[in-house]
């Protein structure tokens, strides 16, 4: 009889780009170098809302989508330093929020930055959204 390797058992990821106003998120699955998306969208939260209620939702919205699709794993960008050192602050609060539920939620948790993930999909660490955003497209067939 020929080889025949067991199936692989698809991994679930969830990758999430922090934000004080927009979390984005997407759920991907990948069964070798196979990606598929499960799911992707976006938490917000209104500028008026008091701090405290915007992390509240963001955490809230992290957990019941850990809930909903049981990923593995999960990754998250560095922060990227704004030139405005406010917003630069509460990003990175609202990232300490995020990184809190995907621990609580019993993952693993990945750290990339921008141009490493830039570097991943697209094969080039400055690359454009545009450019990221056509390769994401090409890599899960969307």
């Amino acid at each position: 009889m020929g080889d025949v390797s067991p199936p692989t058992t698809p991994r679930i990821a969830l990758g999430v780009d922090p934000g004080t106003a927009i979390v984005g998120y997407a759920v991907v699955s990948a069964r070798g170098d196979d990606l598929s998306m499960i799911a992707c969208d976006v938490i917000t939260t209104p500028a008026r809302m008091p701090l405290a209620e915007r992390f509240q939702q963001i955490y809230q919205g992290l957990i019941e989508i850990i809930g909903i699709y049981h990923p593995e794993e999960a990754a998250i960008e560095e922060l990227f330093f704004a030139k405005n050192a406010r917003t630069a602050m509460t990003v990175g609060q609202a990232r300490g929020v995020a990184m809190l539920a995907l621990a609580n939620g019993g993952l693993p948790i990945s750290e990339y930055t921008p141009k490493q993930i830039k570097q991943a999909v697209t094969g080039y660490g400055s690359a454009g959204k545009e450019q990221v955003g056509e390769m994401v497209r090409i890599l899960l067939k969307l």
